[in-house]
């Protein structure tokens, strides 16, 4: 598979990840604050969480766009956002572990840690500009007309 193919399908799965996040948060915020990793921080609060959701949603027009276009600096602008929010969040999670259970914290710290490895080593394929000088290829491995 080629960097741009590559570079292309890490940004659908980021993409993918915002939008599933998104509609859940956004359209039934009560199911997300149930998750054990989101409600030992109370207190509950249904505005913030939906402005979370429509937050993640707006990520995910960004992310398909960059995947839409593939233009280098829409590419390298969606991966930032998307760093940058990763983040604050695994830094803000890493100082709030203590009301969890050792092994849940640990597979929420890989999770999070996921979340920001996935963009940044995307960023390091897009960063040379070589992903998007090759031509998209369809299934036979030819360039696309």
């Amino acid at each position: 598979m080629s960097r741009r193919a590559w570079l292309r399908a890490g940004l659908g799965v980021l993409a993918g990840s915002q939008v599933l996040l998104g509609l859940w948060v956004l359209l039934l915020p009560g199911l997300f604050w149930k998750w054990p990793w989101v409600s030992h921080l109370p207190p509950y609060n249904e505005h913030l969480l939906r402005d979370f959701g429509g937050a993640s949603l707006a990520l995910a027009v960004v992310l398909c766009a960059a995947v839409a276009t593939m233009e280098r600096r829409l590419v390298l602008t969606a991966l930032t956002a998307y760093l940058v929010s990763s983040v604050a969040h695994l830094l803000f999670h890493a100082r709030h572990l203590e009301p969890l259970p050792a092994a849940s914290a640990a597979g929420f710290m890989a999770l999070l840690g996921t979340a920001v490895l996935l963009p940044a080593v995307l960023v390091w394929l897009a960063a040379d500009g070589s992903a998007f000088r090759e031509p998209d290829t369809v299934d036979t491995g030819r360039p696309s007309v």
